[in-house]
């Protein structure tokens, strides 16, 4: 997935949305869909999709907040991925795919299974800025955990949090590599792509690990 660096330093003012997360198909084919990746999904969407575009959402920051007890975690020590919480202020970056025709029940059917039933989360639309196109927003679809699901852990300190990634692994992998995987994502869109909560999280790992550097050499580790 190719990703051009944008030319701003912070995202652009907020144009009126006025796109659908779902556009007109063929008589008889279901509606195109936008699906908003922020965490795991960015790297490994695991379902077939048309299109894919590197952009933001507003109103919303990224926090390690949910616990995960089968991709990064287990029933005894619980890893800790990503949910999305509602912040004025905030802006997340991450991937939306598009998928057409046959490919959205597919999909919805695999992320049903992945994000809701495994997960704990609930869907919810939200507006996609495009990197490229940040003034053709797009309406999307994104997995977000809640207070309300038994597996959500809330806030803690950063070092907390590092020391339960370190320690956690599920069937997906290690969290570590979660970690990794989503700050080099990050590094990818450029100096305008902030997620302080991420970096802060990194540092507290790099303390505990005095070798560590968050490169491909270090994901071969995990």
């Amino acid at each position: 997935m190719k990703q051009e660096p944008a030319a701003q330093n912070t995202p652009p003012p907020s144009p009126s949305p006025n796109a659908s997360a779902q556009s007109p198909q063929e008589d008889g084919d279901p509606p195109a869909l936008w699906i908003f990746g922020y965490g795991s999904l960015v790297w490994r969407p695991d379902f077939a999709y048309s299109d894919s575009r590197v952009g933001f959402v507003r109103g919303y920051s990224r926090r390690f907040w949910q616990g995960d007890t089968f991709h990064r975690g287990s029933d005894k020590m619980p890893g800790r991925v990503v949910t999305l919480l509602e912040d004025g202020e905030g802006c997340t970056w991450g991937v939306a795919y598009q998928v057409q025709g046959e490919q959205v029940s597919e999909a919805l059917k695999y992320l049903n299974v992945r994000e809701a039933v495994l997960g704990g989360y609930d869907t919810k639309e939200v507006t996609f800025y495009p990197q490229d196109t940040p003034d053709q927003p797009l309406k999307a679809l994104a997995y977000v955990a809640t207070p309300q699901n038994p597996g959500y852990l809330g806030p803690a300190p950063e070092e907390a949090i590092a020391t339960q990634i370190l320690a956690c692994r599920g069937f997906s992998g290690h969290n570590l590599e979660y970690l990794l995987r989503l700050a080099d994502f990050m590094q990818l869109c450029g100096p305008q792509a902030q997620d302080e909560h991420l970096e802060a999280i990194v540092d507290a790992v790099g303390t505990m690990l005095p070798c560590f550097c968050p490169t491909e050499q270090a994901l071969a580790l995990v």
